[in-house]
């Protein structure tokens, strides 16, 4: 990366005075991982998208910290876990940060000088922790109601100061309803017959091909609208002062993705253009983490940085740098809504990928959440599955403490080798380095009284209907760090 590398740096080290700083622009899709035309995905259409990725930088191996809306958005604000945050489930169930004075990026760029705004929804509780000085269309819009507005307002944000801006734009695509037109967006939607499933789902029916479809089909219509953006960004003078961050908030909402602590759940899409800034594609092959946003962004803003963040500043990796980067990545799980109460804890390296369950032996709700408020014949269809896809979707369901797999060889997590002598010793480096950052961390679900007392909170909500939001009552933030945490025999 070295063509990027001394204009990043002088950048970077030149940010000193307000007309030197960079705006920035941070992207945020809904519910997509890297499905793509930059990442090889052979049927979507992201043209616009794609160009962003050509004149900059496309992340391989990036990866949110939980596969949830609420919680992916106040991990890159915040630069923490879950976790070691609060936001450990969706704000709309009442979960929320254990703090309001939690230091983030938005208060950090306000302080260093920069206007800031959002258009879209923020959906971390409470939002007064997140002081924008614009806000637009608040709701998540999964109607997608006056689609064009997103670039209007955006164009109110751009026209009413030059003084350097920090604003997220936050798009309904690709979060189900999957809608395959919209206003006429995208102009040619595809159908069943077009495409074949993601293949993480390891199955192919006529169901899956045609919400396969939809979901590309918001896909492309999330790229007209960022088209839209980037345009009055150009229009505005202001496409090559912005470092242009894109990002999904985590993967898809269909089989062995969001809600999961799957590939297809964590892994995403992150393109970071700077205007005519950066000439060509560069690709990053290291194990990122939106955690990185926060200390990366506020470098190149020239804001202090927030101490004693997890994540690390990508400026140096992006200068092309000998840099000792991570070898580990970490994520987690906790629970989306109370449906699908599962708390998970994950380490991957360059090859192998451990997962923990909290609960082993247990069911685990998620499973059939999905399956059942998505997908009717799916059960069957798994069943007469061979292996060893049926065993992955029965594992997925009542999983042992550990899963471990194969990246390299095995991309998609369909075979567990955990029991498998050959690779005793990964499995047990993968555990001593999944323990210690948990024990880094301070994660408050090392002590299995706080799982316990946490799904009893949780199940506390639920009716003869189903959970009810006006029964939940959630005390973690008060007892997670009570006393220390202790490792569970």
């Amino acid at each position: 990366m070295i063509a990027i590398a001394a204009v990043l740096g002088a950048a970077i080290v030149g940010a000193s005075t307000e007309s030197e700083r960079p705006n920035i622009l941070l992207i945020v899709s809904e519910d997509n991982g890297p499905e793509l035309g930059c990442y090889g995905d052979p049927y979507v259409q992201t043209p616009v998208l794609d160009r962003l990725a050509e004149s900059g930088i496309r992340f391989e191996n990036a990866y949110v910290p939980q596969a949830g809306c609420s919680q992916s958005r106040a991990a890159f604000f915040t630069g923490l876990y879950p976790h070691q945050n609060g936001q450990i489930g969706l704000a709309t169930w009442k979960f929320r940060m254990y703090h309001e004075d939690t230091p983030n990026m938005v208060q950090s760029l306000k302080a260093a000088g920069y206007r800031t705004g959002i258009i879209g929804k923020l959906h971390v509780n409470p939002e007064s922790a997140f002081p924008f000085d614009f806000k637009a269309i608040p709701s998540a819009n999964f109607g997608r109601k006056d689609l064009d507005s997103y670039a209007r307002q955006a164009e109110q944000f751009f026209s009413s100061s030059d003084v350097p801006f920090f604003l997220s734009v936050n798009f309904p695509d690709a979060h189900r309803p999957f809608t395959p037109q919209v206003n006429g967006l995208p102009k040619s939607p595809l159908t069943a017959k077009d495409v074949k499933p993601l293949p993480y789902f390891g199955l192919d029916t006529e169901d899956l091909r045609k919400q396969t479809a939809d979901y590309y089909n918001c896909m492309s219509r999330l790229d007209s609208l960022v088209g839209d953006l980037l345009e009055a960004l150009r229009q505005f003078g202001k496409f090559d002062d912005t470092l242009i961050v894109y990002i999904g908030d985590h993967g898809a909402d269909l089989l062995r993705g969001k809600r999961t602590s799957y590939e297809g759940g964590l892994r995403i899409p992150m393109i970071m253009n700077w205007g005519a800034r950066f000439s060509r594609e560069q690709v990053c092959e290291e194990l990122v983490s939106t955690l990185d946003l926060a200390p990366t962004i506020l470098e190149v803003a020239g804001a202090d940085p927030i101490p004693e963040l997890p994540g690390r500043s990508l400026t140096l990796l992006l200068q092309g740098e000998e840099v000792n980067w991570r070898r580990y990545l970490f994520t987690e799980f906790h629970l989306h809504s109370p449906h699908n109460f599962y708390p998970q804890r994950t380490v991957r390296d360059e090859r192998f990928k451990l997962i923990q369950n909290l609960l082993p032996g247990e069911i685990n709700p998620g499973a059939d959440y999905t399956l059942s408020r998505f997908f009717e014949t799916l059960p069957e269809v798994i069943a007469s599955t061979p292996d060893p896809v049926r065993s992955a979707y029965h594992r997925m369901r009542q999983p042992a403490e550990f899963e471990l797999y194969d990246l390299e060889a095995d991309p998609y997590e369909f075979e567990d080798l955990v029991e498998d002598p050959r690779h005793a010793e990964d499995l047990h480096r993968l555990q001593r380095e999944l323990l210690a950052w948990r024990e880094q961390t301070h994660d408050p679900l090392l002590d299995l009284n706080n799982v316990r007392q946490l799904q009893q909170e949780v199940n506390a909500c639920f009716t003869k209907e189903g959970p009810d939001k006006n029964r939940i009552t959630l005390n973690y933030p008060e007892y997670f760090f009570s006393k220390k945490p202790e490792a569970s025999e």
